[in-house]
């Protein structure tokens, strides 16, 4: 019997040479593939088990890295790399082609069916590959309800799926009605789900290190978040296109 298996996938992009988590799916056929991305710490063991876990779903995966190997446990390290980040929209691009660019070119990925689900920073990578246009099946992010420039989400194929805690003073209520306003002017198929009680990262398992102020973990939302998740992809991109039409 064939399972699921692993590799790591080594990529150059913003200067860096990446370490990515690809995860394959039993089988040789082609499927439907994810690029995931990562908080702003980077890649971790709870991307590449989430990775993991999509594969033995039926998809080809790929964690995708922001920081070349390095998972920055350093709060003001941290901060110091990614608010530039986030304030360069083709920085950001960047490192989202370079990362689908291995996606796109593994044998088992149908190039015309991928989805892009990422939290924080990974996922403000996603949202900018559709505000470059990228043909996408469909964006999921959690705490990463980041805007672009003008009038860019209307090159947005594709619904959006966004999470955030309702005690997130990262992502404050100004920050949600400013992305749904982008979201709804440029036409964009989009819901955003607030999760009561849960602060910036409710999703990510406690780490053994400080995090920047308003960081914590809710583990019942952590599984309903990850729920919305795989029901985002069933919904936008199933495992077998024949399951993508169900009753109306």
């Amino acid at each position: 019997m064939t399972t699921m298996t692993t590799r790591t996938v080594e990529y150059p992009a913003d200067g860096l040479t990446m370490i990515g988590h690809l995860a394959l799916p039993a089988g040789a056929d082609r499927r439907p593939a994810v690029l995931l991305g990562p908080e702003g710490t980077g890649l971790s063991d709870v991307e590449r088990r989430r990775a993991d876990a999509l594969a033995e779903l039926g998809y080809v995966a790929l964690a995708f890295d922001l920081h070349g190997g390095r998972y920055l446990s350093d709060a003001e390290e941290m901060l110091a790399r990614c608010l530039p980040l986030l304030a360069d929209p083709d920085r950001m691009r960047d490192i989202g082609h370079a990362a689908l660019d291995v996606l796109r070119t593994e044998p088992r990925t149908d190039p015309d069916r991928i989805a892009a689900v990422g939290y924080g920073t990974g996922g403000a990578v996603g949202l900018e590959l559709g505000r470059d246009g990228v043909n996408l099946r469909a964006i999921g992010t959690v705490n990463a309800l980041t805007t672009g420039r003008p009038g860019e989400a209307a090159r947005i194929r594709c619904p959006v799926w966004a999470g955030v805690g309702s005690e997130d003073p990262i992502m404050p209520p100004a920050q949600r009605n400013a992305f749904t306003a982008e979201m709804q002017a440029a036409g964009v198929d989009w819901r955003l789900t607030v999760y009561g009680g849960a602060l910036h990262a409710f999703h990510h398992p406690p780490v053994d290190h400080p995090t920047v102020p308003g960081v914590g973990h809710h583990p019942q939302h952590a599984r309903r978040a990850w729920r919305d998740i795989v029901d985002l992809l069933a919904e936008c991109l199933p495992v077998s296109e024949d399951l993508g039409a169900g009753p109306g």
